[in-house]
């Protein structure tokens, strides 16, 4: 497959690794950005503008305008030298006049992934050079992530959000060239006029500086605001792969493959991903595959509990695109995969799992690290119960003794010969007792013939027990006991 322009080496960096991922906001509200006007060219001396809606507008150079409206609330950002005059009629190519409205920013929203790029250091955000793909939670930025607004811009950005108690926290905030790594700072900005045109929302802004000490990173949750996250992503309809997939923090499926990476502590992320750019995406065949790396959250197991923390079934999960149907990226990642199974141990890597889109199957890697840890556990186990009994048994300690009830003995019965009731019975048999619906003459008068003199009895006879029915007197039943 051809690669596709503008597609080279993307890399996602851990959430909130020990370098922190910078997340730069798109849009702005600069004057000289011809798609914030509804003409969809910057205005000149014969157009009137107009400020519908409150915010903040940055304008660079000087400007001359027929007619300004203004809004009740907002303001004018003006650099060294910019300005507007009113006088510009002869302006070449202006144009016979018209209305130009600049648009209203209140509805671009925080948590649309559509508004932000990453990258891992500054100077990629300066050269344009990102590198960084990720999934649609990850876009937006995490609690350990820096935020940036691009110098010589303004913009306006609702920051409402569903979780996090109404605060929504991040590394630090760089606003017009100045970095804010303190809350006072941070609020005193918020504070003032340019902070309330900028920021709104029912949500304000934090800022926590603290870094993350984990060498295999920390993990950034926004599942809190996934509703709002996917409300504004448009997935595709229809997709070219048997089984699409859905990683995990994505709001649509994907054609591609998944690689889910067990580690061990003292796995170092950074130093994993430096890794697979060096041996598989710097080759020519990979040029088009885009690639996330990134820490999910995973339950608790037993052995998590014994290594003292809940986190330690945490995965670091791989997700691997090439933009058609993922033959490709399932190349790329089994080749991961077989990574992981001849060097998995040096790596810090207990094992790692493959699931495809093709319907190619998956496939599993453990590892002689993963195999020793779950050796390791299972005679822990053992151990621990075999400890835990000596120390009940030297403090006295006995399981009870469940006695089992005596059964009644029962009656011997000869078999050499056929044994009368009585005798099988060892003594004469009880007649039992009387049943007023059956024994009491003239209960039940319409049934003729059932309780006369006619009434067929019931005979003890010494071989056995018998009656004879009426409804078939011609036959005589043998009951012998």
């Amino acid at each position: 497959m051809p690669p596709r322009p503008d597609v080279f080496l993307l890399v996602l960096c851990l959430f909130g690794a020990t370098q922190a991922l910078y997340k730069q906001w798109i849009p702005d509200t600069n004057y000289e950005n011809r798609s914030n006007w509804n003409t969809g060219v910057v205005p000149c001396g014969r157009d009137r503008v107009a400020f519908p809606a409150p915010g903040s507008v940055y304008v660079e150079t000087a400007h001359s305008v027929q007619e300004m409206i203004l809004p009740p609330d907002g303001e004018l950002l003006l650099h060294a030298g910019a300005g507007f005059y009113v006088g510009g009629a002869e302006e070449p190519g202006c144009g016979s006049g018209a209305e130009a409205t600049f648009r209203d920013s209140d509805a671009l929203r925080w948590f649309d992934p559509a508004l932000w790029r990453a990258a891992l250091t500054p100077d990629d955000l300066e050269t344009g050079r990102h590198g960084v793909f990720s999934v649609h939670e990850e876009s937006v930025p995490c609690e350990r992530d820096d935020v940036v607004f691009r110098a010589a811009t303004s913009f306006r950005v609702d920051t409402s959000s569903s979780g996090g108690g109404g605060v929504v926290t991040v590394r630090s905030v760089s606003v017009l060239g100045q970095t804010f790594s303190r809350q006072a700072d941070l609020a005193r900005y918020l504070g003032s006029a340019s902070g309330r045109a900028q920021f709104h929302g029912g949500s304000a802004l934090a800022v926590e500086p603290s870094g993350c000490a984990d060498p295999a990173g920390c993990v950034c949750d926004n599942s809190a605001n996934r509703g709002r996250i996917c409300g504004g992503v448009a997935c595709p309809p229809a997709l070219p792969c048997q089984r699409p997939l859905r990683p995990a923090g994505h709001c649509c499926d994907v054609c591609g493959a998944l690689l889910s990476v067990r580690f061990a502590p003292g796995f170092s992320l950074l130093s994993y991903r430096r890794r697979v750019w060096r041996l598989f995406l710097d080759r020519p065949e990979y040029a088009a595959v885009q690639l996330a790396m990134s820490r999910v959250p995973g339950a608790p197991p037993l052995t998590g509990l014994l290594l003292g923390g809940a986190a330690a079934d945490d995965r670091i999960q791989v997700v691997v695109l090439d933009g058609g149907a993922g033959l490709l990226a399932e190349a790329l990642a089994r080749d991961l995969l077989a990574d992981v199974d001849a060097h998995g141990a040096e790596l810090g890597i207990l094992g790692a799992e493959i699931g495809a889109s093709s319907g190619n199957g998956g496939g599993a890697a453990g590892g002689l690290v993963g195999a020793l840890v779950g050796a390791f556990f299972g005679v822990l186990l053992l151990v621990l119960v075999g400890v835990g009994g000596v120390v009940l048994r030297r403090r006295g300690w006995r399981p009870p003794s469940v006695a089992m009830p005596t059964m009644p003995s029962m009656p011997a019965m000869p078999w050499s010969r056929r044994a009368t009731v009585d005798e099988a019975l060892g003594g004469p048999m009880d007649a039992g007792f009387e049943n007023p619906m059956f024994d009491t003459p003239g209960l039940m008068p319409a049934v003729p013939g059932i309780y006369g003199a006619e009434m067929t009895p019931i005979s003890m006879t010494t071989p056995g027990v018998y009656f004879v029915n009426p409804a078939y007197e011609d036959h005589e039943t043998d009951l012998t006991v």
